[in-house]
C-alpha cells in the first residue's frame, strides 16, 4: 500500500520542480544585469537550499551562468528566445504572403540571398494555384527561374560569377538560358527595380514574375507564378503586387535574421 500511496508523488514533485525552476528563470529575466541566489531566492517565493540547487542545475544545462556572484542567461536559454522569435517572424511572413495569395488569386514567393546561397524563405499558395514544384534544386538552377535571376540581378559582378562558378549556367527546358555568358548578359540588362520574367525556363507550363525588394543590403525577391496559357497576366499582376507591397516590406525585413 506505501508504494502505491507514494508512486503519484514523483510525477508531482518534478512537475512543482519545473515549477519552481521556471519562476527562478522569471526572477532571473527581471535583473538586466543578473541577480545573486539569495535575491533569486527570496523573488521566487523559495528556500534558499531549494534555489540554490535549481539554480546549479540550471547553470549545469545552460540555462544559466554565474558570472561575478550573479545569476544570467546562458546559451540555451537564448537559442530557445532565438527560436521563438524566429518562429513568430515567420509566422508574420507567411501570414503577408497569403494575403497576397488570396489578393492577387496566384502562388507567392519570398526568397533572399543570403551567404552565397538561393534560399526560398516562405511559400503560399492553394490547391487550385499550385506553387511551382522544385524538380531541381532552386539553389543550384538560380539561371533557370524568376526569383534566381531576380537575385543575382541585385548582386555585383563579382557576386554573380562566384555564384556561377559553383553552380554554373546549363539548360534545364529547352527555354533556359544555356550558358553563363548568356546570362550574365541578361542579369547586366535588369533595370533597377523592374521585375524579372522567364516562360518555361526553369518549368514546362510555367511563367514566373519576380521583383527586388530593398532590405538593408540584401538582395531579397517576391515571386509569383502562372500557367503559360495565363502568360499575358503574369506582368500585370507583378506590377500590381509590387505596387502595393511597401507596407508589408517591414514584415518580410524580419526574416533576414532567421
Amino acid at each position: 500500500m506505501a508504494t502505491a500511496d507514494t508512486a503519484p508523488a514523483a510525477p508531482q514533485t518534478l512537475i512543482g520542480s519545473v515549477q519552481r525552476a521556471m519562476r527562478l528563470l522569471e526572477a532571473v529575466a527581471a535583473h538586466e544585469d543578473g541577480a545573486p541566489a539569495k535575491q533569486l531566492a527570496r523573488e521566487a517565493g523559495l528556500a534558499l537550499p531549494t534555489a540554490y540547487h535549481l539554480l546549479r542545475t540550471l547553470a549545469h544545462e545552460g540555462y544559466l551562468r554565474k558570472e561575478k556572484g550573479v545569476f544570467v542567461f546562458g546559451d540555451a536559454t537564448e537559442r530557445l528566445s532565438s527560436s521563438g522569435a524566429q518562429q513568430k517572424r515567420r509566422s508574420m511572413i507567411t501570414d503577408a504572403l497569403e494575403h497576397w495569395r488570396d489578393t492577387m488569386g496566384v502562388p507567392v514567393y519570398f526568397a533572399v540571398y543570403r551567404e552565397g546561397e538561393i534560399e526560398v524563405v516562405a511559400v503560399a499558395d492553394t490547391p487550385a494555384n499550385p506553387a511551382v514544384e522544385e524538380w531541381a534544386d532552386f539553389r543550384e538552377t538560380g539561371h533557370a527561374h524568376a526569383i534566381g535571376q531576380c537575385l543575382l540581378s541585385q548582386l555585383d559582378e563579382e557576386a554573380r560569377r562566384d555564384h556561377l562558378d559553383r553552380y554554373p549556367a546549363r539548360s534545364i527546358t529547352p527555354y533556359s538560358v544555356r550558358d553563363d555568358r548568356t546570362l550574365l548578359r541578361r542579369l547586366g540588362a535588369v533595370q533597377r527595380m523592374q521585375p524579372v520574367c522567364e516562360n518555361q525556363e526553369y518549368a514546362l507550363g510555367t511563367a514566373c514574375a519576380a521583383f527586388p525588394l530593398t532590405i538593408g543590403t540584401t538582395a531579397a525577391t517576391l515571386a509569383i507564378s502562372l500557367p503559360t496559357h495565363q502568360c499575358e497576366k503574369l506582368l500585370p499582376t507583378a506590377r500590381q503586387l509590387q505596387q502595393e507591397i511597401g507596407r508589408l516590406v517591414g514584415t518580410l525585413a524580419f526574416s533576414i535574421s532567421i
